[in-house]
């Protein structure tokens, strides 16, 4: 194997094969093309959730796109936590900052809920899958989120699984700061409502959920971009592995 090093990560949602060779287009292209300005013989690191990582040659640069051959596996299939991050919509520029931001700090599986105070009916779910992937190939994970389909906070709570602990980012009644929770799931979810916060109704319907956990992030009132950050650092840090870095 060369002894030359990669400049970049790239996702290819393809199997690895020694040998293979591959076409890079899209914005993966323009990047690799024109923002890296890569050459012929340059190495690239590929992972695709599955493989580890594996480094390739680029053998032919054209305009807005590369080939590229595999060569070896140079890294093992790394996991992440089971973390959910269930959100309601915000205002596009935040969404794209709280995706990127939950895909950066570990979290595995990604849903958008319609709640009563929700600004958004509908989101683009080629531009979050296109964030998710941009930020794992930038952090370093070998792992991008699951994307599931937008649902109703009814919905939600009514096929929760049994398994799997709800954390309500909630700053009213007996909410408990993040120390205080008690690990009894091995699974977890956070759940980060609209800007305008949850109704009554929803806040009650929540609480009243068996694995819901009520849990405050202090004494300020958050934005749901920041409440999202503060709240996956806690649990990282807290229950997820960062405690085991």
């Amino acid at each position: 194997m060369s002894n030359k090093s990669s400049r970049t990560r790239l996702f290819i949602n393809e199997a690895f094969i020694k040998g293979s060779e591959f076409l890079v287009d899209g914005n993966q292209g323009h990047y690799l093309v024109n923002v890296l300005r890569v050459r012929e013989g340059e190495l690239v690191t590929l992972f695709n959730g599955d493989q580890g990582e594996w480094h390739a040659e680029i053998t032919k640069v054209k305009k807005g796109k590369a080939f590229l051959v595999i060569l070896d596996k140079v890294a093992d299939q790394t996991s992440d936590p089971d973390l959910w991050y269930i959100f309601a919509p915000v205002k596009k520029a935040r969404v794209d900052y709280m995706i990127q931001k939950a895909t950066e700090l570990g979290v595995g599986y990604i849903r958008p809920v319609m709640t009563q105070h929700t600004n958004l009916d509908r989101i683009k779910d080629e531009k979050i899958i296109a964030n998710m992937i941009e930020a794992a190939e930038q952090c370093g994970r070998m792992t991008v989120p699951q994307l599931d389909v937008m649902t109703s906070l009814d919905d939600l709570l009514e096929n929760w699984p049994d398994d799997r602990g709800l954390i309500f980012c909630d700053e009213a009644g007996d909410a408990k700061p993040f120390i205080q929770i008690e690990k009894k799931f091995d699974k977890w979810a956070i759940l980060i409502g609209p800007e305008g916060g949850f109704s009554a109704e929803e806040r009650a319907l929540i609480r009243e959920h068996q694995n819901s956990i009520p849990v405050t992030l202090g004494p300020r009132i958050l934005r749901a971009d920041t409440a999202a950050v503060a709240a996956i650092s806690l649990w990282q840090s807290y229950i997820g592995d960062w405690q085991h870095e």
